[in-house]
């Protein structure tokens, strides 16, 4: 039986009527940030973008899209990442390792990406900060000799 309402939304009977139209399970879209060194770490690449999508739906995320880039974590140059940090149509960014989004500046992209409504969630966090430091330096070097010696 359905209850006849008035323009105030109350039925004739005095019963209030409670729709669900507006009502939306908002499901949380996730973007898969993969990144590897250099070429020769393709194959490390597929695999680290599988495991960021099996933590994804584990989590119950939908993922909206899975963006892999080869290039230097201290190239503030790459053009996947820069499409990835200005689209709109994802409220999460998934990265393996801190690492994997920025050498240095990491906080900074997070700062960014909050301020548009975003978050970054960092699969694997480094326990070990020394080894962390070690690794920064060897790529600052790394990056260097490359410039150096082409």
């Amino acid at each position: 039986m359905v209850a006849k309402r008035s323009s105030n939304g109350l039925s004739t009977s005095g019963t209030i009527i409670i729709t669900e139209e507006g009502k939306k399970k908002t499901e949380r879209m996730a973007c898969i940030y993969a990144r590897v060194s250099s070429a020769e770490n393709k194959d490390h690449l597929e695999r680290q973008a599988e495991r960021l999508k099996d933590y994804a739906i584990a989590r119950g995320y939908q993922i909206y899209k899975v963006v892999k880039e080869i290039g230097s974590g201290l190239n503030d140059n790459r053009p996947k990442l820069a499409k990835v940090l200005t689209n709109s149509h994802y409220d999460i960014l998934i990265v393996e390792h801190k690492d994997r989004l920025a050498r240095f500046g990491t906080n900074y992209l997070e700062i960014r990406l909050k301020e548009r409504g975003k978050t970054v969630e960092i699969v694997n966090h480094s326990e070990d900060r020394q080894d962390e430091l070690m690794e920064d330096l060897i790529a600052i070097i790394t990056s260097f000799c490359s410039r150096l010696y082409g």
